[in-house]
Formats: C-alpha cells, sequence, structure tokens
C-alpha cells in the first residue's frame, strides 16, 4: 500500500466556488502542489511572500522553519511547478518530463529535516528548520508519491467537473472523489435525483 514517506499531517482547506472544503491529497508533496496553479484552478497562488510560504512550511512541518527569503520562494515556486506537472502526467497515464524528475532529485538530494525522538534532555541539531531542508522534505516525499508502485494510485477525481488530482491511500484502493463533502456529496445526490425521475 502507497503511504507518504514523511509523517506529517496531510490535507488542507481549499475553496471552489466561495466554499470552503477539505481536501486530503493524500501526500505532503501533493499538498503543497495545491498551493500553486493546478489545472482545476489555474488562478491559485497561496505564496505571494516569502512570509506566506514561511507559515505554510511552519505550520505542517515538525520544526519551525527559519523565515524564507525571496530566493526562496523561487526555490519553493519551482519544485512545487515541477511537483504539479508531474501529478497530472502520472494521473493521466502520461510520461512526466525528465526536467521535473531532475528538479525533485534536486531538491532531494539536500539535508532533508532529521527525524527526533520527543523527550530528549539535549538539543540535537538546529531548533529551526531551514527552508531548503523543508523543500528537501517536501521532495523526498515526491520521490515516495511518483514511485512506480503508486502511480496506478496518482488519480484524478472521478466528479463530472472536477480535475483535481490526489494520491489513493485508501487501503482497498478504490477512492474516487477529491473529497466525500464536495463531489462524492454531488455524485450521490445526481444519483437519486436520476432514480427519482427514473421512477
Amino acid at each position: 500500500m502507497p503511504i507518504s514517506t514523511v509523517s506529517i499531517p496531510i490535507g488542507q482547506w481549499l475553496s471552489t466556488d466561495g466554499r470552503a472544503w477539505w481536501f486530503d491529497s493524500g501526500s505532503l508533496a501533493l499538498d503543497f502542489a495545491y498551493t500553486g496553479a493546478m489545472p482545476d484552478d489555474a488562478a491559485r497562488e497561496t505564496f505571494h511572500s516569502p512570509a506566506e510560504l514561511t507559515t505554510w512550511l511552519s505550520e505542517r512541518l515538525p520544526l519551525p522553519v527559519s523565515p524564507a527569503r525571496s530566493r526562496d520562494l523561487l526555490d519553493a515556486k519551482a519544485l512545487r511547478d515541477a511537483i504539479a506537472r508531474l501529478a497530472v502526467e502520472a494521473s493521466g497515464g502520461g510520461d512526466a518530463r525528465t526536467g521535473d524528475i531532475d528538479t525533485i532529485n534536486l531538491f532531494a538530494a539536500t539535508p532533508d529535516i532529521p527525524p527526533a525522538l520527543a523527550g530528549a534532555t539535549r538539543q540535537a541539531g538546529r531548533s529551526l528548520a531551514s527552508v531548503p531542508q523543508a523543500l528537501s522534505t517536501i521532495a523526498r516525499d515526491a520521490v515516495g508519491v511518483f514511485a512506480p508502485g503508486n502511480r496506478e494510485r496518482i488519480r484524478v477525481c472521478a466528479g463530472e467537473d472536477c480535475s483535481i488530482v490526489y494520491l489513493d491511500t485508501s487501503r482497498a484502493g478504490s477512492r474516487r472523489w477529491c473529497s466525500m463533502q464536495r463531489c462524492g456529496n454531488r455524485s450521490k445526490v445526481r444519483a437519486h435525483r436520476a432514480r427519482l425521475a427514473a421512477r
């Protein structure tokens, strides 16, 4: 069963048509991809400043993240865009661009946030993660997400008018919707109305 390689809480609130809904993408890397433009919403952009990048990373990673700089923001967007393109290609059964793979591998090759057990009496390493360490952690998660064993579990929502991509981490591999509260419920309502009309 595919799992994220990083044990970090997954999911975030998205807003579509003025309504907020919870989206569990299945991985930290896909959560990160959905902070920017994806096929379902080309206007989305979460990181208008380095401070917004710092906030997003600090809310998800096990250590606070040192303040991002302008260069960090450019790097983050380059990694994010590569993950987004790979996700879309994988969900459609297409071939990944070599440049996107190279970008993810480059970020994954740098030191990430090291794991640590709680309850220590001494601080081992830094008390703040650097932005490059945070981006490496995301890139390493992306390496796991796009591994050959997971390709069939990178899917597009089955909603009629939805193109959101997610990693199906369900045990049976049977997830169909980006969110039950959004597209799943819409589908159930449509099916119910169709049954009523057929009677």
